[in-house]
């Protein structure tokens, strides 16, 4: 039997529900469905309980599971891979939490190519990412923005278009007589016609959750407060974010206008939410993906999203269009010392009220059909068996071309350049 490809994993716990989490978890699950590879995790970016290694069922030794803090030292790395010799390093999420990984790839690509899974928000080109870019042997982007990005920073380095995808046997549509049953066991019978906005996030800066709730009491404040409710799945209490039940207080919207869901749910109860729902809204000012809105048009309802980052390519494919966009008002350029530059999407209350308004004025059926029109644009474009398929060839290919240790070629770690 040939020995299987032995990959190490670097990011968010692949078993956490954030959106990295949950990418990393669906490659994961791809590459060992395949019966080519088995994995040893880092999972980093959750406060832990213990530290003891876990096998995941039903992959037992196949899948390791190590809970470490942030994402991992330059120590740890070394030891772990001299004592696991994987074949492959494989690690996601922005580049601002890698450096110190790059800073080590003299170390670490002699013996295993790296291959990185990139999260980028924006432009302009981040020409400051270029060195970094060039310290993998693959970089798989997980947007048309990101991929445009990384081609036009670093054309030297190999990369892929392999944009997120979601489950569509899980996030589907459920039946009228089912939403009504969802509906029934959330609302009273006399809330059951309510418009419903749902809002699935991290209580984060750049979210914009308090400004949704300040510009959707506005929205009430037009339609009728018992007309509308707002449901957000999130942690009100962030030290991220803003103290969200506080202003939902303070703005009075304490008569079920505004309701928070803060318990983790299965992916199943959580299609039943998109389902339950009218619209899935997300007006974030910088989002690489945006994980929410592809799992609500996945289960078939419509979205509002700010014209940023991944959410751009979800809500319409060039032709139609699967909710209502909002184009920024405002493009800032901001920054930080580990992020000189970047734009930062904006957008104006008016704008958001328009398309909120204009999706609550449509029929029941007519966002039902545009809704299953996004449904179909998931499958086509975001299709999950497709995805698993590339990442299995796309590794595999990895392992072939570049091997590991003994085997390990097309790396030499001398580059020249032109001194004046």
């Amino acid at each position: 039997m040939t020995e299987k490809i032995k990959v190490l994993t670097m990011g968010d716990h692949p078993l956490s529900p954030s959106g990295v989490g949950t990418q990393t978890r669906y490659v994961c699950e791809a590459l060992l469905k395949s019966e080519k590879f088995k994995i040893l995790s880092l999972g980093g970016a959750v406060k832990h309980n213990n530290y003891d290694a876990v096998l995941v069922n039903p992959w037992k030794e196949d899948w390791k599971i190590i809970p470490v803090d942030g994402y991992g030292t330059p120590e740890m790395i070394r030891s772990i891979i001299r004592m696991e010799k994987p074949d492959i390093l494989w690690f996601m999420t922005d580049p601002r939490f890698w450096g110190w990984l790059w800073a080590i790839e003299n170390e670490i690509r002699p013996l295993l190519p790296m291959v990185y899974y990139h999260v980028w928000d924006n432009y302009p080109y981040p020409y400051y990412n270029q060195n970094f870019y060039l310290s993998n042997d693959h970089v798989a982007t997980i947007s048309k923005v990101s991929d445009d990005i990384v081609k036009t920073v670093a054309p030297g380095v190999n990369s892929t278009y392999l944009p997120h995808a979601v489950d569509s046997t899980v996030f589907c549509p459920r039946t009228e007589e089912q939403i009504q049953e969802i509906r029934l066991s959330n609302f009273s019978e006399g809330e059951r016609d309510k418009f419903i906005v749902f809002w699935n996030n991290r209580n984060a800066r750049r979210k914009q959750s308090g400004s949704l709730i300040y510009w959707f009491k506005e929205f009430l404040d037009k339609v009728g407060h018992d007309k509308a409710t707002l449901l957000m799945h999130t942690d009100p209490k962030d030290p991220h974010g803003q103290d969200l039940s506080h202003i939902i207080a303070h703005l009075g919207l304490t008569n079920r206008q505004v309701l928070l869901s803060t318990q983790k749910i299965s992916p199943a109860d959580l299609a039943s939410m998109y389902n339950m729902v009218d619209c899935t809204v997300n007006i974030s000012d910088a989002e690489g993906f945006g994980l929410a809105t592809l799992e609500s048009l996945s289960c078939g309802t419509p979205i509002i999203v700010t014209m940023t980052g991944g959410l751009q390519e979800q809500v319409t494919d060039g032709t139609e269009w699967f909710g209502f966009p909002i184009f920024p008002s405002s493009k800032s350029i901001i920054g930080s010392q580990d992020v000189p530059y970047i734009y930062e999407d904006r957008i104006n209350k008016d704008h958001f009220i328009s398309a909120l308004t204009k999706m609550y004025s449509l029929s029941g059926k007519d966002r039902q059909d545009m809704g299953l029109k996004g449904r179909q644009h998931v499958i086509d474009n975001y299709n999950f068996k497709k995805f698993g398929d590339q990442w299995v060839d796309l590794m595999t290919n990895i392992h072939e071309e570049h091997g590991s240790w003994e085997t390990r070629v097309n790396y030499n770690g001398i580059y020249f350049a032109e001194v004046a």
